[in-house]
């Protein structure tokens, strides 16, 4: 469609295949088209149920984007339909639906924040609502009448809800094959998603079977865990790294991460070269000879995501000053101004969480006034005062 070159490279063909990727269908079929220097459609879906995207959701915009500096055709589905339905992916309750007008609000960052990742302007956009709403009810009997409900609740999800005798809507089943559907519309060679996804994108291979179109491939990539190093980077956990976040922040959370997650992490959320991940792999295993410390690996990592999403002058900053306030001690250049509040309410109003978890937070030593610990719930910080909240966060009492 742009007239690109395709590169069909050995090493280029392996970083395709093998960078960030956890399983491929088919894998050789794949490997040959590559290899020949076809120019294939390749598919990736969003469903815009949040109004920013993570570094989870980079994991796989970045395998999108190793097709696309291939000379491949890049595919953006944003699902302002399907995300009316819900994805039952990963989950084990019923996903509450959303309107219109929260998915016309999540929408608008998305093709911004997917621009800092993917080149926009050669990608192909597309919104699953242009051919789903004009279709009727015939369309729907014909397409639900090539699947059964047995081989649509043999999915895992599904399997557990049964099990612990939850729910699981008609809109449920029927998402994997709208998803799949749209793979159909869009003439997809190639899809891509996490290994939650497999499920819906193998579903997409079915429904180009049955109306007559070659099977796309599937190339399934991890999930990420999240700064906690135990479960999937979300937002609704807090343990998520925005890719619009303040490069301070990002640098903060991502020194925070637990040292098994760093290969993971330089592997799916950086181009660092593969020679680097193996030296930090050897630096792992004998930290006595290592060439790196784990806090100089983590601040690498760290300058790296944010030299990609910012520049390299803001990583670097962003490196002085969190140098400045966690190695030597000193206080933030710039914080945020707050009235004051009773200690509990103003914890509460600056980490928009619950006053129980305040209370927590205080209870737990996690907060402190000018450096020093205060446990009072109802103690009030006076003007100019500093107020400290976990590792992180810095408030200034106007």
């Amino acid at each position: 469609m742009f007239g690109n070159k395709v590169i069909t490279n050995e090493n280029t063909v392996k970083e395709i295949l093998e960078r960030g990727v956890e399983e491929v269908i088919e894998k050789e079929h794949l490997k040959e088209r590559l290899s020949k220097g076809e120019k294939l459609r390749v598919k990736l879906g969003i469903d815009p149920t949040a109004k920013d995207l993570h570094l989870g959701h980079t994991v796989v915009l970045r395998k999108l984007k190793h097709f696309q500096d291939a000379g491949h055709q890049a595919i953006f589905i944003i699902g302002d339909f399907t995300a009316t339905v819900g994805d039952p992916s990963g989950r084990n309750e019923l996903r509450p639906t959303l309107t219109k007008q929260q998915i016309e609000e999540n929408m608008r960052n998305y093709l911004t924040e997917a621009g800092k990742v993917i080149d926009i302007k050669k990608t192909e956009i597309r919104y699953n609502s242009e051919w789903y709403k004009n279709k009727g009810t015939n369309f729907l009997m014909d397409l639900t009448s090539k699947f059964t409900i047995a081989r649509m609740l043999e999915r895992d999800d599904f399997q557990k809800r049964l099990k612990e005798d939850r729910d699981i809507s008609l809109l449920e089943i029927l998402y994997p094959i709208l998803q799949g559907y749209d793979s159909f519309e869009v003439k997809a060679d190639v899809e891509i998603g996490g290994t939650d996804q497999k499920f819906n994108l193998l579903t997409g291979r079915k429904v180009q079977k049955r109306y007559g179109q070659p099977e796309q491939d599937i190339v399934t990539t991890p999930l990420i865990e999240g700064l906690d190093g135990v479960k999937k980077m979300s937002k609704s956990l807090g343990n998520y790294v925005g890719i619009s976040d303040e490069p301070k922040n990002m640098f903060g959370k991502l020194m925070s991460i637990p040292d098994d997650l760093m290969v993971k992490y330089f592997t799916l959320l950086t181009d660092v070269a593969r020679e680097d991940i193996e030296q930090l792999k050897k630096d792992r295993l004998n930290p006595a000879t290592a060439t790196r410390s784990p806090k100089e690996w983590k601040e690498y990592l760290a300058f790296e995501i944010i030299r990609m999403y910012y520049n390299e002058r803001e990583a670097q900053k962003a490196k002085e000053e969190w140098d400045k306030v966690f190695s030597k001690g000193e206080l933030p250049s710039e914080m945020e101004e707050v009235e004051t509040d009773k200690l509990v309410d103003l914890v509460s109003k600056v980490t928009k969480g619950s006053n129980s978890a305040s209370k927590t937070l205080i209870d737990q030593g996690a907060v402190k006034v000018n450096n020093e610990i205060k446990k009072e719930w109802g103690f009030v910080p006076a003007s100019g005062d500093v107020v400290q909240i976990g590792p992180r966060k810095f408030v200034k009492i106007k």
